[in-house]
């Protein structure tokens, strides 16, 4: 009874006010709330003062000093403008609503804890982009899976293996990183065609599949580093790709230090997202991909082979996953710690649905998820008021409100998830 009044209830809200007006009016809610909680309950002569400042500036930007207070309600007025053309005529594409008012309320909520005090922006578009990095190329790894038709659940887990892979073989090898990163690139290949075999030549539900990879990852990994690296530790020593600043481009303020002063697996991470568009919409076997998610069957009448399309996806997408595993090691921390992935291999596949399952919409997403996981280091080092279990909170609650904004408007492979067999 009570389920099909609620039913009558939401097929009458649904008539009555469309999803895309209902949020036009949360962003104008938003944004007066900013404006309240961010913009007027500040003194007025507060100051939050933003520097630009990278390693190596040849010419150093002066800090910009601006009005906390102002400045929020300037920002509050912008997402309640956004919520109003929402309304009136509505966005075209609503995660870039989403995402202009996501923006809008961060960096409210960044001057607000930052009233009478000074960061270091450039620092923290750094640590944004780094942040990003494992989140695009795991984003790549869903979007070359699911646009053939296979959902890859277990991103995360190819993740964490290729972790724990890198960094064994690369100090069993003397510190030898190239085969610490081959060592990880083929875990990840392997552990992509069990996912591929058991989805493709079985038919098993693929999420449960991709679930069963991520428990097996979290297990195995947490035995080899109770029993084997915890007794052992020389296996689980520091070794890294420094950086590898671009002459001349290092030097450009602010662009210099956050996009050409990466190490080696950051330049091919940004490569690999042009080359990984390029083939998806520029080339045969990108055409071929996307009809086999889209339509296998009518696929297969004009000759495509379906199955070898899947396996060989399935298969680059676990190498892209491998390569964001090995970005945390050998890229970031250097060692390998307990659930080091903590999570970012689901991030990424918030990531590929809030980019429309595109290379670059992903970058963008990631950047927003990378920004708030920059963010919450850089308050907790600022002191911030807000809790720092609260802060740990901000990636993950950009990932659940991308999301709630997003799923059901944009349209994934028609094929996805579905199993094919050839009649």
């Amino acid at each position: 009874m009570f389920a099909v009044l609620a039913q009558g209830i939401q097929r009458g809200s649904n008539a009555l006010i469309s999803r895309g007006r209902l949020l036009g009016i949360i962003f104008i809610v938003g944004g007066l709330l900013v404006i309240v909680g961010f913009g007027l309950s500040v003194p007025a002569k507060s100051i939050s003062t933003l520097r630009f400042t990278g390693g190596g500036d040849p010419v150093p930007l002066p800090a910009l000093p601006l009005p906390t207070q102002a400045s929020n309600v300037v920002l509050g007025l912008g997402i309640v403008a956004i919520g109003a053309y929402q309304l009136w005529r509505g966005f075209k594409r609503l995660n870039v609503a989403l995402g202009l008012s996501f923006g809008l309320l961060v960096l409210a909520f960044l001057l607000w804890n930052l009233a009478d005090g000074i960061l270091n922006f450039t620092g923290l578009l750094e640590a944004t982009l780094l942040s990003a990095i494992p989140l695009l190329l795991g984003a790549l790894s869903g979007i070359m899976c699911e646009r053939s038709g296979v959902i890859n659940i277990a991103i995360e887990g190819m993740m964490l293996i290729a972790c724990m892979v890198s960094v064994i073989v690369t100090n069993a090898t003397g510190g030898n990183l190239w085969l610490g990163l081959l060592a990880a690139l083929a875990s990840g290949v392997l552990i992509a065609a069990v996912h591929a075999v058991l989805s493709i030549k079985y038919q098993v539900d693929q999420v449960i599949s991709g679930t069963v990879i991520n428990i097996f990852a979290t297990g195995i990994t947490n035995y080899i580093n109770l029993r084997v690296l915890q007794t052992h530790q020389e296996l689980n020593n520091t070794y890294l790709f420094g950086s590898a600043p671009i002459p001349v481009l290092s030097s450009i303020p602010i662009l210099g230090p956050v996009l050409f002063n990466l190490n080696i697996l950051g330049y091919i991470a940004l490569i690999l997202m042009v080359v990984v568009h390029f083939v998806l919409f520029y080339t045969r076997w990108g055409l071929r991909t996307r009809a086999v998610g889209e339509h296998p069957r009518a696929a297969d009448t004009l000759g495509i082979n379906v199955y070898r399309i899947r396996y060989i996806n399935v298969m680059i997408g676990g190498l892209l996953a491998a390569l964001a595993g090995s970005y945390l090691t050998l890229g970031g921390v250097g060692r390998f710690d307990k659930l080091m992935t903590s999570g970012r291999g689901f991030i990424a596949l918030a990531a590929v649905i809030f980019g429309n399952w595109t290379p670059f919409g992903a970058f963008a997403s990631s950047l927003i998820f990378g920004f708030a996981d920059a963010l919450q280091l850089n308050l907790q080092i600022l002191g911030s008021v807000i809790p720092s279990d609260f802060l740990l909170m901000l990636p993950y609650l950009a990932t659940i409100i991308a999301l709630v904004g997003l799923v059901g408007r944009t349209v994934g492979p028609a094929a996805e998830g579905k199993p094919y067999e050839k009649g």
